[in-house]
């Protein structure tokens, strides 16, 4: 495929073509503004970067290993499976590499209250580590449902010193909990700043996101041309708001390589019990941005199911509805059955317990590597460890 020409980031308004913006309350535009400036002006300042630099270092652990999956590359028969190992970033996710950069942010602008919303429970563990490492204040909004299947992530969030806060309201589940931190950050707009997970929400949230994840593509791209001199073929990443595949796609936009995002297909696309925005989802609005999203004909939003907590999200971040829009990359379902058959898989063939999430990604890599020669490479983003996941697993199995 031929390398990108598209525009790759947003224009002064925060729009990726139609996508993005700022569709909020007026009470937090002056909140947003000013995330907005100090956002540029930390983008300027090498005293900013080098601390998130040296930060990324010596607190979360990079850069992240590549590994080249021997079995699982024998096992898909065609290419070569190699992945990025963001399972060992500390904290066990790629979230933690976000969450440090916003409470620096956060920092910066004088903020000692943060609150977080958190699906499968990565995100409010990261918010409440660098929260727990920089003595600011932590509320963590998470449906019951979540807080029910994630039970171990909710006690290492109180470990750290969270307040987490049990949301009941619609599905109980990921997008029920950014509203109730919405409704929050209203309330209390003025000392408080708003750690948003993935690369969703109002202008800047996408873009800076975007900025904070993006090192684990550049070391990705980097660390290919060392081990085999040249780039992938493919890059696939799961996608539920879509941090982690934003995260990797971004530094190979103007490179000829083909990027696949996975999205959760649940029970199936036709049975309408999935969390595809992209692939069953239509334009619309979802938390302060126009993006792809999951609603009804009357434009209200659909409940959602995947067996994954983190991928359980009507919508998508609007740069990934973008890069749709454009062909620069391409989406597909997953179901609940493919993900688990995978996370067996690479749990037996390479000693690597992954997240659903990135089970997700690695079970159609499998199926892109096996269409593949032997001289081709796909790059999967394991954007997390399964230690969460154990007990969904068992059930999902029958075993006590």
């Amino acid at each position: 495929m031929k390398a990108s020409t598209f525009a790759k980031g947003p224009d002064a308004t925060g729009h990726f073509g139609s996508f993005g913006g700022q569709f909020i309350p007026e009470g937090l535009m002056a909140a947003v503004a000013e995330l907005s400036e100090a956002f540029e002006a930390s983008r300027r300042d090498p005293a900013f970067q080098q601390e998130f630099d040296a930060l990324c270092r010596t607190f979360i652990g990079r850069p992240t290993p590549l590994y080249r999956a021997e079995r699982l590359t024998e096992a898909a028969g065609g290419a070569q499976v190699f992945l990025k190992r963001e399972d060992l970033c500390h904290t066990g996710a790629h979230k933690l590499n976000n969450a440090l950069g916003q409470a620096l942010l956060a920092r910066r602008m004088g903020k000692q209250r943060i609150i977080a919303e958190t699906g499968a429970g990565q995100h409010g563990v990261a918010t409440a580590t660098v929260c727990a490492k920089f003595g600011l204040e932590c509320i963590v909004y998470m449906g019951t449902e979540d807080m029910a299947r994630q039970a171990m992530n909710v006690y290492r969030m109180r470990l750290l010193g969270a307040t987490v806060v049990p949301v009941e309201s619609g599905s109980r589940t990921l997008k029920d909990a950014i509203n109730e931190a919405i409704r929050d950050w209203v309330t209390n707009v003025r000392g408080t700043h708003y750690i948003i997970g993935s690369v969703v929400g109002p202008h800047p949230y996408p873009v800076m996101a975007r900025e904070f994840q993006s090192v684990i593509g550049r070391e990705a791209r980097a660390q290919m041309l060392e081990a085999v001199g040249r780039l992938p073929d493919a890059v696939v990443a799961c996608v539920g708001g879509g941090s982690n595949a934003i995260g990797i796609f971004a530094p190979f936009y103007d490179d000829p390589v083909a990027l696949i995002g996975v999205e959760a297909a649940g029970r199936g696309l036709k049975t309408g019990a999935h969390a595809a925005s992209i692939v069953g989802g239509r334009p619309g609005v979802l938390h302060g941005a126009r993006t792809y999203l999951l609603q009804d004909a009357d434009g209200q939003v659909l409940e959602t199911h995947s067996i994954s907590a983190g991928l359980d999200y009507p919508g998508v971040g609007p740069e990934h509805a973008y890069l749709h829009e454009q062909e620069r990359a391409s989406y597909v379902g997953v179901t609940d059955i493919e993900a688990l058959a995978a996370f067996h898989q690479c749990s037996r063939l390479e000693g690597i317990i992954p997240a659903l999430e990135s089970a997700h990604a690695l079970a159609h890599a499998m199926t892109v590597a096996g269409g593949l020669g032997r001289d081709q490479i796909v790059l999967v983003n394991l954007s997390g460890r399964g230690d969460k996941d154990l007990d969904i697993v068992r059930q999902a199995a029958g075993d006590r």
